[in-house]
């Protein structure tokens, strides 16, 4: 399938634009660029999500890894997204998607707010980055997400695509989390390695 194919399978529209690319003028944050649905389906082929899970997706741009996990899983996901811009197309999606679907909105919220000022919910569990911002506002939400798990003991993932050497430098010397599987994609991991999915868990 075609990434319009599933945009229109899920009666969304999450294709970037040009006018998208100059959006965000913080240097911390970079801009809008979603995972590309050919990227999804080898990552959900090989790691699997459960419908109680809650998911959160960290500069979610116009929601389309919300929308597809919860179509794929009926998961909770919620969207973290500081351009207010995105950020209301993600809830028009939201509408868009639910007309569709006939699903409850209840396992779909977006928030727009910086991603290290999010409040991070005991119910988080798992939480996706597609390289999404600095070095330095990644340590914060690690941090967010660490202080959270000695309120609430649970199992916690992160799912890194395009990962960063300093976001794997910094999770594997200065965090307690530790690769547990790495998803490469075909075709594309031979010429760049950067081309894969990164999966951290904290061992029990």
């Amino acid at each position: 399938m075609t990434e319009e194919d599933y945009d229109q399978l899920m009666n969304i529209r999450t294709g970037m634009s040009l006018k998208d690319m100059n959006r965000t003028m913080n240097i911390h944050y970079h801009p809008y660029e979603p995972t590309p649905y050919s990227a999804l389906e080898k990552l959900f082929h090989q790691y699997e999500l459960k419908s109680s899970d809650h998911v959160v997706d960290f500069g979610c741009g116009k929601g389309r890894l919300v929308f597809y996990i919860h179509h794929l899983f009926q998961a909770s996901v919620t969207g973290v997204e500081m351009n207010e811009t995105l950020y209301e197309e993600a809830i028009e999606n939201k509408e868009y998607y639910l007309e569709n679907s006939h699903e409850t909105e209840d396992g779909i919220q977006f928030q727009c707010c910086l991603a290290e000022e999010y409040e991070i919910d005991p119910m988080d569990n798992r939480f996706y980055f597609f390289n999404p911002f600095s070095i330095q506002v990644f340590y914060k939400i690690i941090n967010n997400i660490l202080l959270s798990m000695e309120k609430a003991e649970r199992d916690v993932e992160l799912v890194l695509y395009y990962p960063s050497e300093e976001y794997i430098m910094f999770l594997e010397n200065q965090t307690i989390f530790e690769l547990k599987e790495q998803v490469q994609l075909p075709g594309l991991y031979e010429n760049n390695p950067a081309e894969k999915f990164l999966v951290y868990s904290v061992p029990y």
